[in-house]
């Protein structure tokens, strides 16, 4: 158990090094738009979503409802539903529920890609240790961001806030260069947000509103003009569980996450 937990922790560093420089611009914008440190670290500590959480102090600092800072959030985070679906089929089958569910909260992009990268079953113990990392790293820097923000000068400390555009726009160009179908979804992306913003017949949309009603117009639009080609799907994936090729995705019950008798033999 303490090697799987061990193994967990080493896989997770760079997830939590790659958190704790993207969390400090998150730290910074909330202390710009006048949050309490605290608050910043605690919405780290019991959230951690990038996206999800730049959206949400947005809208908390512009005094949005409830109803639109739930929706909002539930939207950005939905992708959240489908990893968990996949990471419970490659969870130990003796995994109770209580463990499940504290494995789907620490569920991210980069946890996901790194757990879904083991062959056989995935102990509780080596979850913990990824995920306990990944969140220390992303609270750390939410502290550190925020705490030099408080003593930085204002126009330093709003100069940061370029970095957020900075990490978006690294994800997203090499996507876009790579398929059209993304470059379309972003242009249209772009030119509905323009709409929003400068047409005064939206006015009475608000910021959150406005996210909510392009986020599902234009996922719509995209599935209906350009639905995902499922040869080049495949052919991402390694053509995985289509063919028994590739890494083993499913979990096998007579496979443990870590045999230390092989290690020992080599």
């Amino acid at each position: 158990m303490k090697e799987q937990f061990k193994c967990g922790l080493k896989d997770g560093l760079p997830i939590c090094l790659g958190y704790f420089s993207v969390s400090i611009a998150f730290g910074m914008m909330a202390i710009v738009l006048k949050r309490p440190v605290m608050e910043a670290v605690l919405i780290s500590l019991t959230n951690l979503t990038s996206a999800g959480q730049f959206a949400g102090i947005r809208l908390i600092a512009d005094r949005g409802s409830l109803l639109e800072l739930f929706v909002s959030t539930l939207i950005i985070n939905a992708r959240y539903f489908l990893m968990s679906l996949s990471i419970s089929q490659k969870l130990d089958p003796k995994t109770s529920l209580p463990k499940k569910m504290m494995i789907a909260f620490g569920i991210t992009d980069e946890i996901f890609a790194v757990s879904m990268g083991q062959k056989g079953c995935l102990a509780f113990p080596y979850m913990m240790g990824v995920i306990l990392i990944a969140a220390a790293g992303w609270t750390f820097g939410t502290l550190v961001g925020a705490k030099a923000s408080s003593i930085l000068p204002s126009v330093v400390s709003s100069a940061f806030g370029i970095a957020l555009y900075g990490m978006f726009i690294a994800i997203i160009v090499p996507e876009a260069k790579k398929h059209k179908n993304v470059l379309i979804a972003i242009i249209l992306a772009i030119t509905a947000s323009c709409v929003f913003y400068y047409v005064p017949f939206f006015s009475f949309l608000s910021n959150g509103w406005s996210i909510i009603v392009i986020t599902i117009g234009i996922s719509l639009l995209m599935s209906f003009i350009s639905p995902i080609d499922e040869e080049e799907r495949s052919e991402e994936d390694g053509n995985l569980g289509a063919a028994g090729h590739g890494i083993d995705n499913v979990c096998d019950t007579s496979q443990s996450v870590f045999d230390l008798s092989k290690e020992d033999q080599k």
